[in-house]
């Protein structure tokens, strides 16, 4: 008799990707993943006919049931504890950081990704540098795990994909292959448990501007400006000592108040319920700080970029070997002749080499 479906399926499954299938997710309630998945004014112009439950105006509700879940869910999508310190302290590369995310920023602009696009990929880079050491000195690491973090964030959430070389402009100093790319985002999936539908301060904003505001319109406008602080917030590394509910409840408050549409000393009581005061009170004194400074400005978010050349004449990486699962596996990409001008613009590995991630 031939075998079923289910067994020739589980047979061809490696160990990495069984682990999808394992009980770790199993227990985590239907209704917790509706709200953690994005709204549709969070989504690209072409998925926002893709819209999930809700009002008329699209905004998702949430039970205090449903929020008390999501508030203990929050957790398993942080970085590791001690993160933070090690930035503050050097032991980590904040500059290399912000070169990534700014080039996440760049590219998501570029190809008009939605907003939580955005920050799930940063959340991806975070938690993967708070588990994983890149080596030392391989600048061009960090950029590889930029592109892998940007590309799954893109899988996850929008419908039209670039190609992996396409993915790659804003002005990157590097290009990688595309089994390259596919090779290290196994190695942030397996790194990250494979819990990348994460809980993030957009899974709680419809329900905090729909306690505070009475009008549709007032929570419309507040959308928008919540959406630019959130993507702000996220160029720093400050507000990584706080949890996605907290960020979302103080971005709440600062939006009511900067429209004086609703007095803050009113709207604090009304989200705070399920949360600690105290936190939510520094991450917005924080808010307040970086908006002082300017750092919150609405401004043009599109950066202009140029695009990479072909394929063929970009393809500075020559070799990567890494550890997953103690299997190694390994990528070499042909590296090619540049001109004078373009040498100047992109770093090329001039000979194979061997590294282990």
């Amino acid at each position: 008799m031939a075998p079923s479906f289910d067994l020739a399926v589980s047979s061809l499954l490696c160990a990495e990707e069984n682990c999808i299938f394992d009980n770790n997710d199993g227990d985590d309630e239907t209704v917790v993943e509706e709200f953690v998945m994005a709204p549709y004014y969070l989504r690209t112009g072409r998925n926002r006919n893709s819209r999930r439950g809700g009002g008329g105006d699209g905004l998702l509700f949430m039970s205090d049931e449903c929020l008390i879940e999501m508030v203990e869910k929050e957790a398993q999508h942080l970085p590791v504890d001690g993160y933070l310190v090690k930035l503050q302290n050097g032991e980590l590369d904040v500059g290399a950081r912000k070169e990534a995310v700014d080039w996440i920023e760049k590219v998501s602009a570029h190809f008009s990704f939605g907003p939580l696009c955005t920050y799930l990929a940063v959340n991806y880079l975070d938690r993967f540098l708070s588990a994983y050491d890149l080596p030392k000195g391989k600048a061009w690491t960090m950029q590889l795990l930029a592109v892998a973090c940007m590309s799954l964030a893109a899988k996850l959430e929008e419908t039209e994909v670039p190609l992996s070389l396409d993915l790659q402009v804003g002005g990157s100093k590097f290009v990688f292959e595309a089994r390259t790319i596919e090779r290290m985002e196994l190695l942030v999936l397996t790194t990250l448990g494979w819990r990348m539908q994460a809980v993030t301060p957009f899974s709680f904003i419809d329900h905090y501007l729909h306690k505070i505001h009475d009008d549709k319109l007032s929570i419309k406008m507040s959308i928008a400006r919540s959406i630019h602080l959130l993507l702000n917030i996220i160029q720093g590394i400050d507000f990584l000592e706080f949890k996605p509910s907290e960020i979302a409840a103080a971005v709440a408050i600062s939006v009511a108040g900067e429209a004086q549409s609703v007095d803050p000393e009113r709207a604090i009581p009304l989200l705070i319920q399920q949360l600690q005061m105290e936190r939510v009170m520094k991450c917005l004194k924080l808010i307040n700080g970086m908006l002082i400074c300017g750092g919150g400005s609405m401004k043009d978010s599109r950066v202009s970029m140029s695009e990479p050349r072909s394929p063929s004449g970009v393809l500075d990486v020559t070799c990567l070997s890494y550890k997953s699962n103690d299997t190694a596996v390994g990528s070499c990409a042909n590296s090619s002749h540049h001109n004078s001008s373009e040498a100047t613009k992109r770093r090329r590995l001039n000979r194979p080499c061997e590294v282990e991630l």
